[in-house]
């Protein structure tokens, strides 16, 4: 694993407006970065990340189903109680679910470590699954990177082919995606991946969030009234437990992308949970609820996250009682969970973290987020990577 200097490409930021990709840039800092790329070998792609991401989402699935079965599980997701029929009827259908995506640390020698699961709005998707394979092409293509170079990123064609196959089931009915307002990222991400679903013959459409209403037959519907059946909504489930339409949520007669059980493995307590079940195993850090806490080893170094937290916020990390890293942010209430502090690899004072993507339980492909931090944020760089070797 290594980190190359590259000059960026002179057109990339035209070719990003023409494919409206309008957050390379924001608040002012650079997101999407190709000064830099990092190189990966085959056997490390195959071995240490893309074979440990299906392991360990087969066992987030059979937590889902050990967490269903057990009320006092359930309750330390921090998950109303008034919710838990919702998500145990929707696991034990097995309603279908999209993607999602693992955080890893790796520095390209021994396991990968599994910092956190994000299976509910995962964003940087279009960024990992079309402008960094844009990059590629178009390095290679002037000489930059050699010709024989790869990329683990198959996910723009996973997506479209799970698409289509969820269409064979809803064949009639239009697919609405929703994210909320003023926010480009969230816009950008939704419509890379209703570009997907029109791609592989879906029926489409698009609502804000904030437009969403409930009809007198207590239907979802969007600012035309038009009943709603199907729907990708940009939005964590944890806030739709507590926001105004959270009463009628069981009783609506609808689909969800993605459905009530991701809420489980979205959620931190997973975290405390997984080592439960497997502790010791290679890709997993050891973790514990606040109760057990004391069982961590404070010299090595602990990390506190909330329960609902994204975005990296209000995660604080310490190590011998010294404080290294935290962020700010609105999480918190529902409760933490500890976990032992793995760092980032540190390449020059760029700590970067590896975003390994699922679709429809396979492992399709991989993003690279960079700080100077070690806590990856909301703004942290998004930087390409190579396979070659």
């Amino acid at each position: 694993m290594l980190r190359i200097l590259a000059s960026p490409r002179p057109h990339w930021q035209q070719l990003a407006k023409e494919t409206g990709f309008n957050f390379h840039t924001m608040h002012g800092q650079t997101y999407w970065d190709e000064s830099a790329y990092y190189k990966f070998s085959l056997k490390q792609i195959e071995q240490d990340i893309e074979d440990p991401s299906v392991e360990l989402n087969q066992m987030l699935l059979e937590l889902v189903n050990k967490v269903c079965d057990d009320d006092a599980l359930m309750r330390l997701f921090s998950i109303p109680e008034a919710q838990w029929d919702l998500i145990r009827r929707s696991w034990f259908r097995r309603d279908p679910h999209l993607y999602g995506r693992f955080d890893f640390s790796y520095n390209g020698q021994g396991p990968a470590k599994l910092l956190e699961a994000n299976f509910d709005t995962p964003t940087s998707l279009f960024e990992a699954g079309y402008f960094q394979w844009r990059w590629l092409e178009d390095m290679v293509n002037s000489g930059k990177i050699a010709r024989q170079a790869d990329q683990f990123n198959a996910l723009q064609e996973a997506l479209i082919k799970h698409f289509r196959q969820l269409h064979r089931f809803h064949r009639s009915q239009r697919l609405f995606f929703a994210c909320c307002k003023e926010s480009d990222e969230d816009f950008g991400t939704v419509e890379y991946m209703r570009s997907c679903a029109m791609e592989a013959g879906l029926k489409t459409a698009f609502c804000y969030v904030e437009d969403l209403g409930l009809n007198e037959a207590e239907q979802l519907t969007d600012l035309h009234e038009s009943p709603i059946k199907w729907l990708f909504k940009l939005y964590p489930w944890e806030f739709m437990f507590t926001d105004e339409f959270a009463p009628a949520l069981s009783n609506l007669k609808m689909q969800w992308l993605e459905p009530a059980w991701k809420s489980i493995i979205s959620n931190k307590a997973i975290l405390p949970l997984l080592w439960q079940m497997y502790e010791g195993h290679p890709n997993l850090l050891p973790a514990y609820f606040a109760v057990d806490k004391h069982k961590l080893d404070l010299s090595q170094g602990v990390v506190k996250k909330p329960l609902f937290s994204r975005e990296g916020a209000n995660i604080e990390i310490t190590k011998a009682g010294k404080l290294l890293a935290s962020s700010s942010g609105g999480y918190g209430e529902e409760g933490f969970v500890y976990q032992a502090f793995h760092a980032l690899p540190n390449f020059d004072g760029h700590y970067p973290l590896i975003g390994s993507w699922m679709v429809n339980n396979e492992a399709v492909a991989m993003s690279i987020r960079e700080d100077s931090s070690l806590i990856t944020q909301d703004l942290s760089r998004f930087v390409p990577h190579i396979i070659l070797g």
